[in-house]
């Protein structure tokens, strides 16, 4: 991927796409997609959101990530708070889950759900 195409998506590590490609093989739903976007809200003022959807629902503005035959998509809007962070699966202490990591968050709420720009 070219620098300038880089900034313009999300990087997802290997850890991710294992993680996703368990819960969509757990759920029988291996032709699915993840769904990453921003919405209004959380103690920061935007919130992360992470869901898996049909493969229908993808859009001709969205970007289309592939990595280990994971499709993970990011609409217009959302692309523009979210490019160039990492999404991650961390299994720490702190507890289990999928992780944003944003260059482009000012500050970021405790539990990193939601971020200000």
């Amino acid at each position: 991927m070219e620098l300038a195409e880089k900034k313009r998506s999300i990087e997802v590590t290997d850890k991710a796409v294992e993680n996703i490609t368990r819960f969509l093989e757990n759920d029988g739903k291996t032709d699915s997609i993840v769904r990453v976007g921003v919405r209004g809200g959380g103690c920061s003022g935007l919130s992360y959101v992470l869901q898996f959807e049909d493969a229908s629902t993808i859009g001709m503005m969205d970007t289309v990530i592939e990595k280990g035959g994971v499709r993970i998509v990011v609409d217009k809007k959302s692309i523009l708070f979210l490019a160039g962070t990492t999404l991650d699966y961390e299994d720490g202490l702190s507890g289990k889950g999928f992780t944003f990591k944003n260059p482009n968050a000012r500050q970021a709420c405790g539990c990193g759900e939601s971020f200000s720009i």
